[in-house]
């Protein structure tokens, strides 16, 4: 009723030297949709993050022309009929786009999610899971007393894919056992992975048994400033 709803469309199209590019598509329709255009998330391990950014564009570009009639159809239905336009004047200008979006978008990023509360834990904690796995971001799902914290690293437009698939999603139930989104959720840090930071390898979920324990987490991966600005304040 409030985020609207969010799904995500797989494609298989035939590219140049018709080899298959496998699409994923992440729709998230406002409430407001189709009088307001949807926010649109292109993927593919076929093509580079530009090629991926300029199909983005280029869908966005044909959703402005069908503003206030249903449209995800006909996105679909263009993207298969040019995605080999597109990606050939991609490639002339991948080089300078490259460069320049280094700084911004194609940096990798870190994001630090707290959550209230998770009733039905364990399907929870498969979904986020699951959906590092699928965007490719890595990081930790940590417990530490009532305290839940999310942190995760990845590519920018990942980073903003998951948090739209974690506000929209419905990932628990109710106090009575009715499956509902997460509205208890606050962002506390989104910023680019500095050079002291350390990456993390790989999602993993853990749960630490004392204060001390999750503050040594954060200092082996040099996030010691992102540790006493945001944690010790949720203990209060």
């Amino acid at each position: 009723e409030t985020h609207g709803i969010s799904f995500r469309i797989q494609i298989s199209v035939k590219e140049l030297l018709d080899t298959d590019v496998l699409l994923k598509l992440l729709f998230h329709l406002p409430v407001n949709y189709p009088s307001t255009l949807p926010d649109i998330s292109v993927n593919s391990d076929q093509l580079t993050r530009a090629q991926c950014m300029d199909v983005k564009d280029k869908l966005l570009e044909q959703a402005k022309k069908h503003l206030s009639e249903p449209m995800v159809h006909d996105l679909i239905l263009w993207v298969q009929q040019h995605l080999k336009d597109v990606i050939k004047q991609s490639a002339t200008v991948c080089n300078e786009k490259t460069t320049l979006s280094k700084g911004t978008e194609d940096g990798i990023w870190m994001l630090l999610l707290h959550l209230d509360h998770m009733r039905a834990k364990a399907k929870y904690v498969k979904t986020v899971e699951k959906w590092a796995s699928n965007l490719r971001l890595t990081g930790r799902l940590m417990f530490m007393g009532k305290i839940i914290l999310i942190l995760l690293q990845g590519d920018r437009s990942s980073i903003k894919e998951y948090l739209i698939l974690q506000k929209t999603s419905k990932v628990d139930v109710d106090s009575s056992g009715k499956k509902c989104k997460e509205k208890m959720m606050s962002v506390l840090c989104e910023t680019e992975v500095q050079s002291q930071h350390k990456r993390f390898q790989t999602f993993e979920i853990k749960e630490y048994s004392t204060l001390e324990e999750l503050q040594k987490e954060f200092e082996a991966a040099g996030l010691t400033t992102l540790f006493s600005e945001f944690v010790p304040p949720l203990f209060k």
